[in-house]
């Protein structure tokens, strides 16, 4: 998934790094922060700086990294001014002598110290051997920075720098820019509301080698949800291809079928639509019941208009099928104008390939799709399904709205925008 340039144009982010050999991954997140138009500075320990040096970090972030040796008050060069310049503060990695200390409010490094002059919410990134992050005092000291304002991003089961094959892998630094995205991007129309969205198109079976299909990539779909994502939804992506690098703290639902999809469509509605939502608190485990908002369904997945009549098992061999085959088609549901939208709000999704007469159709669909809105998209060929980018009209009662040709997760943060309003 292409990342816009300007994704984080305006954010400031403070970037501490501790003693880890998972260090070097932080080059890597870094690079991830500028390139989408973040501000960054870096804040190094003493044991960081065996791992990596301050150099890599200055090179990629072009700013001064904060260190034990040049640390100034006569300028803003020190942990105070540069907890207060920042927007967010990221600690990857987190080391298990970093964690214990932050838990009980220990300050004595400059990382430490810009944490608890830092009064926002911090994003915590473990690393850690797995015995070490197992520990009872260790697990102890997360639960505890969880309820003061941290944001724990999980640890990954992978093979260690001992050697060893366990839990306390940092999390990839995409997933780290996710995260720190979401918080950075959130607001408050989206945060908590449960939002559904399909996408990719369906694969109907002949049999248990060949199938029925068309040329929907899921990206757009994996796009609209990332961008929600960002904009802190609850929100369930029900297809059947998803894009590379989306957030894997997102929940998906892989699919395969116009029926499976429907299935799985038809209990996440339901679910959307319960009057309560709950999380689990960090303290207790119990829910903690919140507020529901209006659910939102996005319906971009690609449909197929036609299934097989009678789907066979095993695989029809072409000897019996003769020199020409001709299997029977029926005429599939339409899903999107089928599925019970009522008590929330309902986005379709249109391809068109006629300009002239495309309008028209996406304002039609709005009636015979009972829809909230619908967002045309125009090819001019079947290869604008696996594009990068993507330009969308954005149709509803009250008018049209032109989205210019733009990556897919930007047009999706617009049309998210336009969203708001229905």
């Amino acid at each position: 998934m292409i990342i816009p340039s300007d994704l984080l144009a305006g954010k400031r982010i403070l970037l501490g790094v501790s003693g880890s050999i998972a260090a070097y991954k932080a080059l890597e997140l870094v690079r991830l922060y500028v390139k989408a138009g973040a501000e960054v500075k870096v804040v190094m320990t003493d044991a960081a700086k065996r791992f990596v040096t301050p150099l890599s970090f200055e090179t990629l972030s072009r700013n001064e990294v904060l260190h034990s040796e040049n640390e100034s008050w006569a300028s803003r060069h020190n942990h105070i001014q540069s907890a207060e310049d920042a927007d967010l503060m990221v600690i990857a990695p987190a080391s298990a002598n970093t964690i214990a200390k932050l838990a009980n409010a220990i300050a004595d490094n400059l990382l430490l110290q810009c944490a608890l002059a830092f009064p926002g919410v911090k994003l915590l990134a473990p690393s850690a051997n797995t015995n070490m992050i197992k520990h009872p005092i260790t697990q102890a000291n997360l639960k505890m920075l969880g309820v003061a304002n941290y944001e724990i991003v999980k640890t990954q089961t992978k093979e260690l720098a001992c050697q060893t094959t366990g839990d306390g892998a940092m999390a990839e630094p995409l997933e780290l820019f996710w995260q720190s995205a979401r918080l950075l991007l959130r607001n408050d129309y989206w945060t908590n509301r449960r939002v559904i969205v399909t996408g990719g198109g369906t694969v109907e079976r002949l049999d248990d080698v060949r199938y029925l299909s068309n040329f929907s990539s899921g990206k757009m779909a994996s796009a609209l949800a990332t961008a929600l994502y960002l904009r802190g939804a609850d929100v369930n992506l029900i297809a059947t291809r998803f894009d590379d690098g989306l957030p894997s703290s997102m929940h998906t639902l892989d699919v395969e079928g116009s029926e499976e999809m429907a299935e799985y469509l038809t209990d996440s509605i339901r679910v959307a639509k319960k009057g309560l939502m709950s999380k689990p608190s960090l303290i207790t485990d119990e829910p903690i019941h919140l507020i529901q908002k209006t659910p939102y369904l996005f319906m971009a997945a690609a449909v197929s208009d036609y299934v097989p009549a009678h789907p066979q098992q095993g695989k029809l061999k072409k000897e019996a099928l003769g020199t020409a085959w001709s299997p029977e088609l029926v005429q599939n549901r339409d899903l999107i104008g089928s599925v019970d939208k009522e008590g929330i709000k309902s986005v379709a999704f249109k391809a068109e390939f006629d300009e002239s007469s495309a309008l028209a159709n996406a304002k039609k669909a709005l009636s015979s799709k009972n829809v909230d809105a619908v967002c045309l998209n125009v090819l001019s060929t079947s290869q604008g399904f696996g594009s990068d980018d993507n330009a969308i009209t954005f149709i509803s009662e009250k008018g049209e709205t032109v989205l210019p040709r733009s990556s897919k997760l930007a047009i999706s943060l617009r049309v998210l925008d336009e969203a708001e309003a229905l």
